[in-house]
């Protein structure tokens, strides 16, 4: 943990890593506090499901989007900007669900919600390439922040569950807006947002690469990806009809996903801190191949018992969980190798948009399963998602040579010099 207390204890790194899991909590604190609130005043879930359908589409289709203003603008103006606008109007939607408004305005402001989220995963990664100049250090630090993610997955959801335990449903999404307009003007305030400059085009200002996509390399992770979170999203719905069906407890959940969570966390901390020799994309497949075998052991376990007991469930539970913050990171690093230097955030976003459609996706076919045949087949269903992803990302490893690889072991492409000398300011 030394490298990670190294990184933290550097105000420059400190403030916007902060800053950045505040304006994220409402990732996983929004679409689950709109459901809770128009159901409460609705009655319906099918309505309820439809609005947050709304905010998923829009987010997905305006994240690419707002990466590349961050290439363009910078963060300060874009992240700024975005985060009060999106939580003003989350804040006005949470306002106007309990005041009565029709479903077609509750619609409308939820996809405004998406339209505007800020796009604060790309930046933060941008913002670590600032601050830190040693590759070690950079490493670390992605880590870092993958296990922050699948912190807030765990951690938005128990805030806004003690929320709703003391105050009514509009209260606990009032307080969501606010974490998501404070957090990300916070952000967009730090040195290091301040810091980060567009990378310009290898051939020099007023030339721009063309689209991330048109990278095959790029394109190849992102579909890598996507197949990857549609197994995210049958995983986590298992998770759910585990608990109601098998162990006939909906109280369960909480304690499956802190498993899963937690195997993720110290997975994400131990690749994280290691000094790996082969080039990373060749361990692509095997954090994948880990995960889909986790997933096939919960399969097997609920297929073969009628009951399996909790003490076996829970083992497999972490031990799957143990694969999914590295591959994570490798994504992220893989996609930062290929894609074109001046648009390095819209790549990036490219990537959050493919956990996004692939996670709904996921959640959808998971469903299905579940009521066709039971957790035991949806988690059956992710073993098979995310294997095909394993696959793929081994038959793509030709794809994602890159010229780094053939660096001496420990060394790491220069910093601009404007990183380097915005760090030491910092």
């Amino acid at each position: 943990m030394s490298r990670y207390f190294h990184i933290l204890r550097r105000r420059a790194a400190l403030l916007p890593f902060a800053a950045a899991v505040v304006a994220r909590l409402p990732i996983a604190m929004g679409p689950l506090g709109v459901v809770l609130l128009v159901q409460s005043v609705r009655d319906s879930y099918s309505v309820a499901g439809i609005v947050t359908a709304a905010w998923a589409l829009a987010s997905s289709v305006a994240t690419p989007l707002l990466g590349r203003g961050l290439d363009r603008f910078g963060q300060p103006l874009v992240i700024g900007t975005t985060s009060v606008a999106s939580g003003t109007l989350l804040a006005v939607f949470a306002l106007s669900a309990v005041n009565g408004a029709p479903d077609a305005v509750l619609l409308v402001l939820s996809a405004g919600v998406g339209l505007t989220f800020p796009p604060v995963g790309p930046a933060m990664r941008a913002a670590w390439r600032v601050v830190l100049a040693d590759d070690a250090d950079r490493r670390a630090a992605y880590a870092l922040d993958a296990v922050a993610v699948e912190t807030i997955f765990v951690g938005g959801p128990l805030l806004l569950s003690l929320l709703l335990v003391v105050a009514p449903p509009v209260v606990p999404l009032l307080v969501t807006a606010v974490l998501l307009a404070g957090g990300g003007a916070a952000y967009a305030f730090t040195a290091a947002a301040r810091a980060v400059r567009p990378e310009e085009h290898h051939q020099g200002a007023g030339h721009r690469s063309a689209s991330p996509l048109r990278s095959r390399g790029v394109l190849a992770v992102v579909l890598v990806t996507t197949g990857l979170a549609v197994g995210f999203g049958q995983c986590d719905v298992s998770i759910a009809a585990t608990a109601r069906e098998v162990l006939g407890s909906q109280a369960k959940v909480g304690l499956l996903f802190t498993f899963i969570a937690g195997g993720s966390a110290i997975g994400g901390l131990w690749y994280g801190a290691r000094l790996w020799r082969r080039p990373e994309r060749t361990r692509y497949p095997f954090t994948l191949a880990g995960f889909a075998t986790g997933l096939g052991l919960m399969a097997l376990l609920i297929l073969t018992l009628d009951v399996p007991p909790l003490v076996a469930i829970l083992p497999v539970m972490f031990v799957t969980g143990v694969c999914i913050a590295p591959g994570l990171i490798i994504a992220q690093n893989l996609v930062d190798h290929l894609a074109p230097r001046d648009r390095l955030s819209e790549a990036q976003a490219w990537l959050n948009t493919a956990f996004t459609t692939g996670g709904a996706a996921g959640t959808a076919i998971g469903g299905l399963l579940v009521d066709v045949g039971g957790p035991g087949v949806s988690f059956l269903g992710a073993c098979a998602a995310v294997g095909c992803a394993a696959l793929a990302a081994a038959l793509v490893q030709p794809r994602w040579r890159t010229a780094s690889e053939h660096l001496p072991h420990g060394a790491a492409p220069a910093a601009p010099a404007t990183a380097r000398a915005d760090e030491d300011a910092a």
